[in-house]
């Protein structure tokens, strides 16, 4: 089991020496944690994940370029179209997407598509984006596109009818300790790839409670593959 530490901006460099799997970064403007400025040094183990809404795929492009992202995470209404043009940057009209991508090994940008549920979920929408996404990530539907601290029923994952591998997010936290140990042994977990924390670890949206951090891990240290001793 991967982890994922999303909304980095105040304090990443500190975040990367708990040496979490991924760590993802919001170029959403409208959130309180888009992230601008330069890219801290990371680790070459830890994947750098872009967080798009919507965006031009040309601005997603520029960016995975820019910053020397690993993959996108796209948190709005996508199309199965654009996910297919982001898999085939030479489709893009109107620039030189060779030019935009000649710092990027393309072939290894990865593609994680975010699906919201509520109560209940219609999974016959996954299907068209199989061929065109490397992992799904089931969020929680709230009033923003992520980052909402509410929990979804996960046992609507049962449904699951899909072998992709998926990310599980929304409202994790310290007190989610005992119902994931119950999920990660049950057969809905079974294609659950990584656990995505935001804002159930934060002092102020951006700034990440290390300490909490760190007792998260150490909680989940027999599920993740991390190292603890930090």
């Amino acid at each position: 089991m991967k982890l994922k530490v999303c909304g980095m901006n105040q304090n990443p460099t500190e975040v990367a020496q708990l040496q979490p799997d991924y760590l993802g970064f919001i170029f959403w403007e409208p959130s309180s944690r888009y992230f601008k400025g330069a890219m801290p040094q990371l680790p070459k183990s830890i994947k750098k994940v872009g967080v798009f809404v919507d965006a031009p795929v040309e601005e997603v492009l520029e960016k995975v370029n820019h910053y020397g992202l690993d993959a996108v995470q796209l948190h709005g209404k996508e199309s199965v179209e654009y996910c297919r043009t982001l898999r085939h940057p030479e489709l893009v009209s109107g620039s030189h997407p060779s030019e935009m991508l000649n710092q990027v090994q393309h072939d290894e940008l990865k593609i994680i598509k975010v699906f919201s549920i509520k109560d209940n979920f219609d999974f016959s929408v996954l299907k068209d984006y199989e061929s065109v996404c490397d992992y799904f990530l089931f969020d929680t539907k709230g009033k923003l596109p992520g980052g909402n601290g509410y929990t979804f029923d996960w046992s609507v994952l049962e449904h699951y009818p899909s072998t992709k591998p998926f990310f599980l997010s929304g409202g994790i936290g310290l007190d989610s300790v005992e119902n994931l140990k119950e999920f990660l042994n049950s057969p809905a977990s079974k294609y659950c790839f990584a656990l995505d924390v935001n804002s159930k670890f934060e002092i102020e949206p951006g700034l990440k409670d290390i300490t909490s951090l760190k007792t998260f891990i150490n909680e989940l240290s027999d599920d993740l593959q991390l190292k603890t001793d930090n």
